[in-house]
């Protein structure tokens, strides 16, 4: 999609702060604009229309031509599950404003919160009264999310709508270039689509297990949400979707300035002296974007929920010491 939006350096795409990098890589690879509009982690990391707005204009004012809009829904890195209202305003405002709405939605099944649902944004769209011809959407979803395949196992499709039948022969033109299939992934894309159903002999077992993993993962984001918050300096917003938490964390000033002395940006400076002490790997903030001069890191939910003790009893002996040794 990015190959096919980007014509030049004058093409931006509207892209969610904190974003997962293969938006940024892909846009800087096709040779086009970052568009970045900031989530507001004080509201749960909400999208307000008002800083879309804010951002596609200071893009126009520079003479960029944003072509889409990117969604991440649930988030990565950031965990949180777009309102139902708050989708419809993001469908008009695309459909005001003649945007492509980009839908990553390959953490749909990964919704851990009771007041909490995952809608699709076709399903919003359509119950606006749009119909295909009114707005451009194209949405993803993958098998290595969700329950099937986790993330050993790759395969993934979108569904495109609201485009001509030359573009999207266009569209089936460029994503056939690459003639070596892959098998297993197709299998898993089929599967992911057609699960067993009421009758089948399959559908208890599936049912147990895929059961059994989201129940499991969403004790483990609760787990590693409350003990993060229990740590010195460091807040973090409910872990409502998606397999990752992205706290934030006020660094003491010498924490800062070690980091600077050691060429490196204060929360990798600290990510790296955690896996160093610990064996634990997060993700600075810092390679997803956030608001300057404020400094977070993703964790997943991922590892065996027998683990998760040992992990957070590791992670917040080490934070108590690194506070202590670089407390101002």
């Amino acid at each position: 999609m990015m190959q096919l939006l980007i014509r030049s350096e004058k093409d931006g795409i509207l892209c969610p702060i904190p974003q997962y990098p293969l938006y940024s890589a892909s846009i800087a690879l096709h040779g086009g604009t970052l568009v970045p509009y900031y989530l507001d982690e004080a509201t749960g990391w909400g999208l307000e229309i008002s800083e879309l707005k804010k951002q596609l204009e200071d893009a126009k004012a520079k003479g960029i031509s944003v072509r889409a809009l990117v969604v991440i829904n649930p988030g990565n890195p950031t965990g949180q599950v777009l309102a139902e209202g708050n989708q419809r305003e993001i469908v008009e405002f695309c459909k005001q404003e003649g945007l492509i709405l980009l839908a990553d939605e390959v953490y749909q099944e990964n919704v851990y919160v009771p007041d909490k649902k995952f809608h699709s944004f076709k399903k919003i769209s359509r119950s606006m009264g749009y119909g295909e011809e009114d707005l451009s959407l194209v949405s993803f979803q993958s098998v290595s999310k969700g329950y099937y395949g986790e993330c050993g196992k790759r395969g993934g499709y979108m569904e495109i709508t609201g485009f001509s039948a030359d573009i999207r022969e266009q569209i089936y033109k460029v994503s056939s270039v690459n003639l070596c299939s892959n098998i297993t992934g197709q299998i898993l894309a089929s599967l992911v689509m057609s699960p067993p159903k009421v009758g089948d002999e399959s559908y208890e077992s599936y049912c147990a297990e895929r059961d059994g993993i989201l129940s499991s993962l969403a004790r483990r984001a609760q787990t590693l949400e409350g003990a993060l918050n229990s740590l010195e300096g460091v807040t973090c917003n409910r872990a409502e979707g998606a397999m990752y938490l992205f706290p934030r964390i006020q660094l003491p000033q010498k924490a800062i300035k070690a980091a600077e002395a050691a060429n490196s940006a204060p929360d990798a400076f600290y990510c790296r002296r955690l896996l160093n002490a610990t064996g634990i790997v997060v993700v600075p903030g810092s390679g997803f974007g956030q608001v300057p001069g404020t400094w977070h890191f993703r964790c997943t939910i991922l590892p065996q929920e027998e683990k998760i003790p040992a992990i957070v009893s590791r992670l917040t002996d080490f934070h108590k010491s690194f506070m202590d040794e670089y407390r101002d």
